[in-house]
């Protein structure tokens, strides 16, 4: 079977028609959104529509559990803060209901685990190795082989049975069954690793492998609609850093 993992699309529609363009092509088994439809960009509607219409099993990020009024957002930066109280007054409640019932993990074809920030927080960051190493104690007991994480919007590769492995744009990995992985497919609504293309992944459960992948899309279109909207100014300069 052939798995395309998404996550940290924050209301990008321009991002995430070209990935889900991308995958369509690439034909996968299934889709799985690891969270973070809302924040930051400025057509979180559209972009909730869009998945919900393609019926994409998707867990709930940190900006979503904000935009639903589930967690208070004095604790995000003030560019976030503003875009997610900016989406707050916009949401449709349809949108708002099917948000807040997400899940805070998932779990797919038994051995993969779905979470947005860590296996212990949707709001813990995992940045290097030894985060990810960190994390173990929460998979210990469970069968799960890969844990699957989004929130830090970075590309990763972590292997419990050595570092971490470079993830440049169609790198594939092996995926050995007698360790453990922790993989971040990376962003589709704002990269920060100094791609400013639209970031996924493409699991494949029979070649045992994850595949690192990138799609192209108007970036200039979401900033001119991030500026139109009235948010932070900032929040559209850097889409096209991929920072």
């Amino acid at each position: 079977m052939r798995i395309a993992i998404i996550a940290d699309l924050h209301a990008n529609l321009e991002a995430t028609e070209a990935v889900l363009d991308e995958i369509d092509r690439l034909t996968p088994d299934r889709i799985f959104c690891l969270g973070d439809l809302s924040g930051y960009n400025a057509q979180p509607n559209e972009v909730i529509d869009l998945v919900r219409s393609r019926d994409i099993p998707t867990i709930m990020g940190n900006h979503d559990a904000a935009v639903c009024g589930l967690e208070d957002p004095w604790f995000f930066r003030v560019a976030a803060k503003r875009a997610i109280e900016w989406q707050m007054e916009r949401l449709t409640e349809e949108n708002r209901r099917w948000l807040s019932r997400a899940p805070e993990q998932m779990i797919f074809n038994r051995v993969y685990l779905g979470v947005h920030g860590a296996p212990g927080s949707r709001d813990d960051y995992i940045i290097d190795w030894l985060d990810a190493m960190r994390q173990l104690e929460f998979l210990n007991g469970r069968d799960v082989h890969v844990c699957f994480f989004g929130h830090s919007h970075r590309p990763s590769f972590f292997s419990e049975k050595g570092t971490e492995q470079s993830v440049g744009h169609g790198s594939a990995h092996e995926l050995r069954p007698k360790n453990r992985y922790f993989i971040n497919p990376g962003a589709v609504g704002q990269p920060r690793d100094g791609d400013p293309r639209a970031a996924f992944g493409m699991l494949d459960t029979d070649k045992m492998t994850f595949e690192f992948c990138r799609a192209k899309y108007d970036v200039e279109s979401c900033a001119q609609k991030i500026i139109a909207a009235g948010l932070p100014t900032e929040l559209a300069r850097r889409l096209a850093k991929g920072k």
